[in-house]
C-alpha cells in the first residue's frame, strides 16, 4: 500500500511546532531525530554546529494511515526554502521498484535534491522539486511493509 503524508519544514522551531501539534492531536512521536545524530553525508555541505540540536526528522501519527512529519531546515541545506513552500509531499511505498517509478516519473524535468539511495536510517529515500515547483520525498522501508 502506498501512503501520502504532508512533510513540514521549519527554520529552527520545528520542535516547538510539533509539541503544539501533539497538544492538539494527542498521541506520541513515533520518531525524533536531531541533526547532531546524522553522520556526514558525501557531497553535502557540512552541517553548521548551531543546527546539531535541531530536528532532522520528527513523526507524529495522526491516524493509522496518516502521519504529520517535519524537520528544521534552512541555509545551505535548503537554499530555496521560503515561507509558503515549506512543505513536501511524502510518498511512502511498498517496494523499491515503486519508489523508483514514482521518483523517476515525478522528478522528470524537475530538480533532484537527493537521488534515491539507501540511507543511514534504513529507508530507500530521495527528494526533488517537480517541474511545477512542488517538493516531494519518496521513501521505501522494508520493515514497515504491512504496517
Amino acid at each position: 500500500m502506498t501512503t501520502i503524508n504532508v512533510y513540514l519544514n521549519f527554520k529552527g522551531n520545528c520542535e516547538d511546532a510539533f509539541n503544539f501539534y501533539k497538544s492538539v492531536f494527542g498521541g506520541e512521536f513515533s520518531y525524533v531525530g536531531r541533526f547532531g545524530e546524522m553522520p556526514p553525508q558525501e557531497g553535502m555541505p557540512p552541517m553548521p554546529p548551531e543546527m546539531a540540536n535541531q530536528i532532522m526528522h520528527i513523526s507524529l501519527p495522526i491516524s493509522k494511515e496518516t502521519t504529520l512529519m517535519g524537520s528544521d531546515t534552512g541555509g545551505e541545506w535548503a537554499p530555496h526554502f521560503l515561507q509558503g513552500n515549506n512543505f513536501s509531499i511524502s510518498v511512502n511505498t511498498d517496494s523499491k521498484d515503486n519508489a523508483d517509478r514514482f521518483f523517476n516519473g515525478l522528478s522528470a524535468e524537475g530538480q533532484v535534491i537527493m537521488p534515491m539511495a539507501d540511507t543511514f536510517w534504513g529507508d530507500y529515500f530521495g527528494m526533488f522539486t517537480d517541474k511545477f515547483g512542488v517538493n516531494w520525498m519518496i521513501s521505501f522501508n522494508a520493515e514497515y511493509i504491512g504496517n
